[in-house]
């Protein structure tokens, strides 16, 4: 009878362990006391409607004809994901991550997605906010003494209606030259010292209408650095990275330069050299797979991701002073289309390096594009929205690109600069 007895006990200790390892496996490390998204669980997010499409086999083999007219056919360096809730419909690699045609890309090397960086800082952000660390109403001279602009608040960083100057234009204009600019690699704080000191004009008046600068950004990570008290590159990985499984993702710095991804000009043969601005944050530097950020896209479908009315913030338009179809969120682009749908999404430009992320609200289907090899046709992925959803423009535009419309082609009208 004790043998049995500790047979069973062995045996209910090693499900319970079992079981144990499959749930933390499942909802992430969540390893941190700073506020994370170690709840989501993943394998949760979707209903089994939520994966199914119409004629899964010819809308793949679309895509796939795609992928050749443009990546193949363009020579393009990079990956490419398309899903629809846990089903990833199409996804592809090509090309090499480091000169030499050393490091040939595939699902687990991360590249550098520019832009579309400024979607996971604001998340980390906003988890701050629920969290009640920080307000989106909070003034930035409540945490910088010395700021200059009395009117910035951390919402207005989110939404690009700050009116800040961006800084890779007004470091220059300094005379004589700061300091900060003899350093091979200026950081985020240098940034804030440099406006602090200097003062340098308003762009424009703050909170009076959109404008795309990349010191928001620079200025949230310095934030969620202080209210955290953690570094900006662990922060978010204990935030955001972990307990998504985002396990390829990481913020790139200067230890990374000998083994980090790196990017070319078009032609893919000359390498697109590092510069001064290489090592700001926040706004850009974040290093992913299509398969982590596609896990982060999940992650945002998800109830569990935050309180329901702060989601629905992130994809409430502020750009309304003028009537267009292109307009700005918290921390996500939109194009609302003149019958009422919307297109939510974040592209990216850097150096050699352009990306697309596509999050479609009523779908659930997930787009990604990543290029390291500089090509405005890495953005026509976006087209292949309208196969999902009714944006009749999108719709036209992928018509267009099927079709080899060579200004189509180009890229022109959605680089938008990053």
């Amino acid at each position: 009878m004790r043998t049995f007895i500790l047979i069973i006990t062995i045996f209910l200790s090693l499900h319970s362990c079992k079981n144990k390892s499959e749930n933390q496996e499942t909802a992430g490390e969540n390893t941190t006391n700073l506020p994370n998204y170690g709840n989501v669980d993943l394998s949760k997010v979707f209903t089994r409607e939520d994966s199914q499409v119409a004629d899964k086999e010819s809308l793949t083999r679309y895509i796939d004809q795609y992928y050749k007219r443009v990546w193949e056919r363009g020579d393009l360096s990079g990956g490419i994901l398309v899903a629809k809730g846990d089903d990833i419909l199409y996804e592809n690699y090509r090309g090499f991550a480091r000169e030499g045609n050393q490091n040939p890309i595939n699902k687990d090397t991360p590249l550098h997605v520019a832009s579309v960086s400024k979607t996971l800082t604001a998340m980390a952000m906003l988890k701050l906010v629920e969290a009640g660390k920080i307000q989106l109403s909070d003034h930035l001279t409540k945490f910088f003494p010395g700021f200059p602009y009395p009117s910035v608040t951390v919402k207005t960083l989110l939404d690009q209606r700050s009116g800040l100057p961006k800084y890779e234009y007004f470091i220059t204009k300094i005379q004589p030259a700061p300091a900060e600019l003899s350093k091979p690699f200026i950081t985020n704080q240098d940034v804030l010292n440099m406006i602090i000191k200097y003062k340098p004009d308003l762009a424009r008046e703050t909170d009076t209408g959109f404008m795309y600068c990349n010191t928001n950004f620079a200025m949230l990570a310095l934030l969620i650095e202080k209210v955290t008290k953690t570094p900006f590159p662990q922060a978010m990985k204990e935030m955001v990275f972990e307990p998504l499984k985002m396990k390829n993702t990481f913020i790139f710095q200067e230890k990374d330069i000998p083994t980090a991804s790196q990017s070319f000009y078009y032609g893919g043969k000359r390498l697109y050299p590092l510069d001064r601005l290489d090592l700001i944050y926040g706004d850009k530097n974040v290093y992913t797979t299509p398969r982590d950020l596609y896990n982060f896209s999940k992650a945002m479908y998800s109830k569990d991701f935050l309180k329901p009315e702060l989601m629905e913030q992130v994809f409430t338009p502020y750009s309304n002073e003028k009537f267009g179809m292109n307009n700005y969120g918290l921390g996500f682009r939109m194009k609302i289309f003149d019958n009422g749908e919307k297109l939510t999404y974040h592209n990216g430009w850097w150096h050699g390096t352009n990306s697309v992320f596509a999050h479609l609200l009523k779908s659930k289907v997930t787009i990604i594009a990543i290029g390291n090899r500089y090509s405005g046709k890495v953005y026509t992925a976006l087209a292949l929205s309208g196969l999902f959803e009714d944006f009749p423009a999108q719709k036209d535009k992928l018509h267009s690109v099927m079709s080899d419309d060579k200004d189509t082609l180009k890229g022109h009208g959605e680089v938008y600069g990053e």
